[in-house]
């Protein structure tokens, strides 16, 4: 019988490998974890907590500018970006430890270290030399950007991980990409008070999302004054002769001169150097790490959650994949993540909430369906004085009247989402939503009182 240090080490302390340490550690396993740079791990530290608290603060300068209509007038606040950056930082030190001591509490030990993989059943613990046997072992180690190489002056070019410690707002910034991060940082830059542009390779922003959807944040968008160039790529990026700012060459030879320059053209699995090859791990043509139902790899002591796996790189999907893990492997409960519906959101300003299939992927399965649509000028906007407008609509099919996909744009859009998010899971059919009573006077009402399908 092999002999082992811990039941189970986990490799990364983010959300998906935190989750699975603690539940693991509630059934009784003896876990260990190693993390190398921060506990919270991306979504913490350099992803979706600091960037909602960027995405606050760009939008109390509109807040202010319609504060008159409901009969504010105190005049204009000065922005201080350093504060803002201090105040991050200590939220984010306050979360990290939270996140350290929730293990400690649950009987963890904790490394701050790199930990690589030997075999099936070693891992050695850098900071300290230590080789630890664990009767299995879990990678956790998420995602990290993807940097363009392929063109002059592209380490002039920042990351997201870099936007949140800039030392001061950069007055003009062009962000490259069209997915989530690359519109959020668009529409933060934006709504602090930088000229923003956005120039992506295809025709349109947020490949995936809903066409409709998409429509309604490129218009509001362009209507806010960030410039979007699609078709277009960077030829390169070269130094002003003063040195203080960027020039970029666009691929259709146009060129003008930025502060800063944020690469935001996606994310790889964070895998180099772990070891996977020399202990056997099969990855996925993408790079990331194959996994089954129950994320287990090809090596049957070895498993992986969250982004390093490539299925859904949100932090959600990483907590429930961990949580699965441990259950079935420690807890005696056997069970899989659903990953064929996941509400998601995307923190533009205006806010996309989203659950299910897009119009598009409906009809590329022949379905039969009914489209519910309605856009309108929210309450609040009346006395603002704002053009914002909201969107919704729901995709239904006629043979069953499930709905299949709930789509929205405006205000609070991801909190409705959250919500629609247990309809759709539940399999409600429209006449559930038609039977709901709705709560008056919301935006969200219109989920419940739309009555006639426009396609």
């Amino acid at each position: 019988m092999a002999s082992f240090d811990v039941d189970l080490f986990v490799i990364g302390g983010g959300s998906g490998g935190v989750r699975a340490a603690r539940i693991a550690a509630g059934h009784g396993a003896k876990v260990m974890l190693a993390e190398e740079y921060r506990y919270g791990g991306t979504c913490v530290i350099r992803g979706c907590v600091p960037k909602k608290i960027l995405v606050h603060a760009s939008r109390f300068p509109a807040h202010a500018a319609g504060a008159a209509g409901f009969g504010w007038s105190n005049g204009p606040a000065a922005f201080d970006w350093p504060a803002l950056i201090r105040n991050k930082d200590a939220e984010i030190t306050r979360l990290e430890g939270i996140y350290a001591h929730n293990l400690e509490l649950a009987g963890v030990t904790i490394l701050r270290s790199r930990a690589v993989i030997e075999d099936a059943h070693t891992v050695h613990v850098l900071a300290t030399g230590e080789r630890i046997r664990a009767a299995h072992i879990l990678v956790a180690t998420g995602a990290t950007p993807v940097i363009d190489t392929t063109f002059p002056g592209f380490e002039l070019a920042i990351t997201s991980n870099e936007a949140f410690d800039l030392p001061a707002l950069p007055r003009r910034v062009l962000v490259i990409g069209a997915g989530y991060i690359a519109v959020e940082f668009a529409g933060i830059f934006a709504g602090l008070g930088a000229e923003a542009s956005l120039v992506f390779r295809g025709t349109n922003l947020l490949r995936g999302f809903d066409a409709d959807v998409v429509a309604a944040i490129e218009t509001a968008y362009e209507a806010r004054g960030i410039r979007l160039l699609p078709g277009r790529t960077v030829a390169s990026l070269a130094r002003t002769p003063d040195g203080a700012a960027i020039e970029a060459r666009l691929s259709d030879g146009t060129t003008a001169v930025f502060d800063a320059v944020m690469s935001a053209i996606g994310r790889k699995p964070n895998i180099a150097g772990l070891g996977l090859e020399q202990a056997g791990v099969a990855l996925n043509p993408t790079g990331s790490i194959a996994v089954d139902g129950f994320s287990q790899t090809s090596v049957p002591s070895i498993y992986a959650v969250g982004d390093v796996t490539g299925r859904a790189n949100l932090t959600p999907v990483a907590i429930r994949e961990g949580h699965a893990f441990a259950d079935t492997v420690f807890g005696g409960k056997s069970w899989q993540v659903d990953h064929s519906i996941i509400p998601t959101a995307v923190f533009s300003t205006p806010e996309i909430g989203t659950v299910g299939i897009t119009e598009a992927q409906a009809r590329a399965r022949d379905l039969d369906i009914a489209i519910f649509r309605t856009s309108f000028r929210p309450l609040h906007a009346a006395l603002s004085g704002s053009s914002e407008r909201m969107l919704m609509k729901i995709i239904v099919d006629r043979q069953t009247d499930r709905v299949l996909g709930v789509h929205i744009a405006g205000e609070a859009a991801g909190e409705m989402a959250q919500l629609a998010g247990i309809a759709v899971t539940m399999g409600a059919t429209k006449a559930d939503f038609d039977r709901t009573i709705a709560v008056h006077p919301t935006s969200a009402e219109e989920l419940v009182t739309m009555r006639t399908p426009v396609a």
